[in-house]
């Protein structure tokens, strides 16, 4: 597989404010609007749901919220790599907050995903961490502050320039994400014309009254942010 994301990108994380249906009408809702808007659209999706979700997209770049770093074989209830890969899974999120990993877990389990030809999406909460796990080398690196995460208050420009400097220091070729706090699709566009390469919200879709709409609003914003850099230019 190609290993490649255009930017800017716009990711949606289900965790597990949703299941079943409800994310199957919310990514397909999330293809269409890929399509509409032409941005690259990625979905953290609840395990149970990767292979009817992948099945019912085209668009859509659907990514496993976890997985550890066994081969087929004994290990009951534990992640396996090859049986994300095979629902359709193009990525696995590590590290986040809600997930934590040690340093020889997440080599391991990088490991595994380079075997496998799997994006991988790495989680950070100091800048310091993000840089550190920069060395690892992730597809897509996301320094999101803990605290910030489902406040309503997103991060500032200075932590956008600090980011990016810290992780593209050691790999320029590593995407960097902005996080954390994101409910409205002005913040989105915000972030979006301050630099981030990419923006991720959970709750502030899943919680929303129409989940749908308020994902439509934010990818739509994505673009506007785009082509307000294009006049730029």
């Amino acid at each position: 597989m190609e290993k490649i994301i255009r930017t800017p990108f716009f990711e949606i994380g289900i965790k597990n404010y949703l299941y079943g249906d409800e994310v199957e009408v919310l990514a397909k809702a999330a293809d269409r609007a890929a399509v509409q808007y032409d941005v690259d659209v990625l979905m953290i999706v609840p395990y149970a749901d990767i292979r009817r979700v992948t099945q019912s997209v085209e668009k859509l770049i659907v990514f496993a919220p976890y997985m550890d770093s066994l081969y087929p074989g004994r290990g009951m209830a534990d992640i396996l790599p090859e049986s994300i890969r095979s629902a359709g899974a193009k990525g696995v999120v590590l590290n986040h907050c809600e997930k934590r990993m040690t340093l020889s877990e997440l080599t391991a389990v990088m490991h595994r995903a380079e075997e496998l030809d799997l994006l991988t999406f790495s989680c950070a909460d100091k800048i310091q961490m993000g840089r550190s796990l920069a060395y690892l080398h992730p597809d897509i690196i996301n320094p999101e502050p803990t605290e910030l995460i489902g406040s309503g208050n997103i991060s500032d420009e200075s932590f956008i320039r600090e980011t990016m400097k810290a992780i593209h220091e050691v790999d320029p070729c590593i995407l960097v994400e902005q996080a954390a706090g994101i409910s409205k699709p002005q913040q989105v566009y915000d972030l979006i014309c301050a630099g981030a390469q990419g923006v991720g919200v959970a709750s502030g879709i899943c919680t929303a009254q129409n989940p749908c709409g308020a994902m439509e609003e934010m990818v739509k914003a994505v673009r506007a942010a785009v082509d307000e850099m294009a006049k730029l230019k």
